[in-house]
């Protein structure tokens, strides 16, 4: 009995969860070779539209809200049920309705404003890399 090797267990995977595995380590792992220079110019342009779009759509979203809940106010009985009169209520719920409006109407010019001043900072960071990629 002391001569008996230890039984152990071998498996390996398929190729198809060695190419899983190996994307999944990917992630996890620090690059070990530079970014290439067109990889660096698509990241810095979509980072560009990115920060702009995202202010945008918190800013349609939020007035989207607040102008729904405006037209609940002004059409239903709720101002009724805290306390208000129906004719205080639509006038209120109108107001809150505006309120919403303009800041659904100014979701594309705070964008458009956000996305120039980006692109003005990082253009001379665009303008050498594409310099260099051209040559």
């Amino acid at each position: 009995m002391e001569n008996k090797e230890k039984e152990t267990f071998h498996y390996t995977y398929s190729a198809k969860e060695q190419e899983e595995i190996k994307a999944i380590r990917k992630k996890y792992v620090a690059s070990e070779q530079p970014e290439d220079k067109m990889a660096q110019l698509r990241r810095l342009d979509a980072a560009v539209t990115q920060k702009a779009t995202i202010v945008s759509l918190v800013f349609g979203i939020i007035g989207a809200l607040i102008l729904g809940m405006g037209m609940s106010l002004a059409m239903t009985e709720i101002g009724h049920t805290i306390g208000l009169s129906v004719g205080v209520a639509t006038v209120m719920g109108g107001l809150i309705g505006v309120v919403g409006i303009v800041l659904v109407c100014a979701a594309y010019p705070i964008y458009n404003r956000l996305l120039i001043k980006a692109r003005q900072k990082i253009a001379p960071e665009i303008i050498r890399l594409t310099d260099e990629l051209m040559k």
